[in-house]
């Protein structure tokens, strides 16, 4: 797993400021580096600990690129480490092959160097591509088809017709097509409507632990390129959600909106249904989302506002007691002025 500092420096197109022959053997946090450990600055906080970290050697933007320490000086540290990380994470253990306690319906269609668990269910027609991974306890319903390098983690369940692209990743106990939550009220209670479309996700998409993705009533659920969902998250029927958009954990989309691409909802954050909310929207954490939203607005709050504006109204909150007494002293000055006036009068 060792790498030299100089095999880094060119993995990430860095500036080299060091020995290139330094043999890193792992990466870690600034505080917990050894001596063969490379790790990273992202800020001041952690510039300061650098002093006395073990660390071999720091991958650094030019704002520190006189550090007196083995460097690896790059515009966007925090991505160099995202890629040198990579470097030293352990494989994953994929099962040899397929597992003879596996369940294949009919009709399936595998390709190449795929990897099937032992107790991995795959139902009638589902097509699994090149190279890709499903794990112990996933239910692949009818008709399915994943795409190749896909990586599904234990128990995840992907029920009949879905499509799940290339280089997706789905962490366990995420639930893809499951019905979505339509009924009609009658006097007697209510009529479930039947729910008969699919989900799609798109390539290179993560999926994070105990996700839910509703199938469409009518037509598809999709899932964009790129598009990372935290863990958590609720997208219901008829969702659209666009290229490379980023949802936190346990943020709800109701059924039928539509994100643009590169959208960011925060933690907690709600939209409610039928609503677009246009390219590169940012949804704060615990927002509530009731009206469309254009394309770069920036809301936070519940009923979500623009930016500036929550906060305007966020300061003026803070002082509301202070305002309210002295309102509260008005009324009383007022009542007393025009008790006065009142006797003057009569007199």
């Amino acid at each position: 797993m060792s790498r030299t500092l100089g095999d880094l420096a060119a993995l990430v197109g860095g500036e080299l400021k060091g020995p290139a022959h330094l043999v890193i053997s792992g990466i870690a946090a600034v505080d917990q580096a050894t001596p063969q450990d490379i790790t990273f600055i992202t800020g001041k906080r952690y510039a300061r600990l650098a002093e006395t970290s073990q660390a071999a050697a720091f991958i650094v933007s030019p704002e520190y690129a006189e550090m007196p320490r083995p460097l690896i000086v790059v515009p966007h540290p925090y991505l160099a480490y995202a890629r040198i990380a990579a470097l030293f994470m352990p494989p994953a253990k994929r099962w040899p092959g397929i597992s003879e306690q596996a369940c294949l319906g009919e009709g399936v269609e595998l390709g190449e160097e795929v990897s099937i668990s032992p107790f991995v269910c795959l139902g009638d027609g589902v097509k699994v591509g090149d190279r890709s991974t499903i794990m112990a306890g996933c239910v692949i319903g009818q008709e399915v088809v994943i795409g190749s390098d896909a990586l599904i983690y234990p128990n995840v369940t992907i029920l009949d017709r879905c499509w799940v692209g290339n280089r997706v990743i789905i962490h366990s106990g995420a639930v893809i097509g499951g019905d979505g939550f339509g009924f009609v009220p009658t006097p007697q209670g209510f009529h479930k409507i039947p729910q008969l479309g699919v989900v799609v996700i798109e390539d290179d998409v993560e999926i994070g632990a105990n996700c839910t993705i509703d199938r469409a009533a009518l037509g598809e659920t999709r899932i964009g390129r790129g598009v990372k969902l935290d863990n958590l998250v609720q997208v219901a029927h008829n969702v659209t959600i666009g290229e490379h958009s980023i949802i936190v954990a346990q943020a709800g989309i109701a059924g039928s909106s539509k994100l643009g691409k590169q959208v960011a909802l925060g933690g907690q954050a709600g939209v409610v249904g039928h609503i677009e909310l246009q390219d590169g929207v940012q949804v704060g954490a615990q927002a509530g989302v009731t009206h469309s939203i254009p394309a770069g607005q920036v809301v936070l709050g519940s009923p979500a506002r623009p930016h500036r504006e929550f906060l305007n109204l966020n300061a003026h909150f803070s002082k509301l007691p202070e305002m309210y007494q002295r309102l509260k002293n008005l009324e009383e000055r007022l009542q007393q002025l025009t008790a006065a006036l009142s006797k003057e009068t009569e007199s």
